[in-house]
């Protein structure tokens, strides 16, 4: 499936198919650049394993549920430069909500990037049928992401607990 990719004024924002995702799984990084038409950063900051397997089985099951996922934050510069990862957690859900999750890495933290990105990627779901309502769980640890999403206009909603990162606040916005 070809999904165009999100633009904002410094990124592209570009969809990561099954097929580059498997490719990351085997450790296969040049197939997934050649796939991609750009460079992985050598350092290995490509997505958790975690995170590739998710959404390798989502998409196992509804191709049609990759423009909702995984997405490399690609800089506009002549490098093409990833600076890493963001996507919804899944399409809207019944109610209409959709779910952020992002990771800037660390080389190209407190640069903006994750939320130009996040930006984009709202703006990208509000304009599609159905999406009523933005939420992002995050570690009450995680100062620079808490940040980031009270810039956004989210607010806490309450608590959950999360089987890798434990505690997390979750925090809603409307669209």
């Amino acid at each position: 499936m070809e999904v165009p990719p999100i633009v904002s004024p410094r990124l592209e924002l570009i969809s990561l198919s099954l097929e580059v995702i498997e490719a990351l799984l085997r450790g296969h990084n040049i197939q997934a650049e050649r796939l991609l038409g750009l460079r992985l950063p050598p350092d290995g900051t490509e997505p958790s394993r975690y995170v590739l397997e998710l959404r390798a089985e989502q998409l196992g099951r509804d191709p049609l549920e990759q423009p909702w996922l995984l997405r490399f934050l690609v800089l506009k510069d002549a490098n093409r430069t990833v600076v890493g990862r963001i996507g919804f957690h899944a399409p809207p859900d019944a109610e209409g909500m959709v779910e952020l999750g992002y990771e800037i890495f660390p080389a190209f933290r407190g640069q903006g990037y994750a939320q130009e990105a996040a930006r984009a990627m709202m703006d990208w779901a509000s304009s599609r049928d159905g999406v009523k309502k933005f939420r992002a769980s995050v570690g009450p640890w995680n100062a620079p992401s808490l940040h980031i999403v009270g810039k956004l206009g989210f607010v806490q909603t309450g608590t959950q607990m999360d089987d890798i990162d434990g505690e997390e606040w979750v925090l809603e916005r409307p669209v």
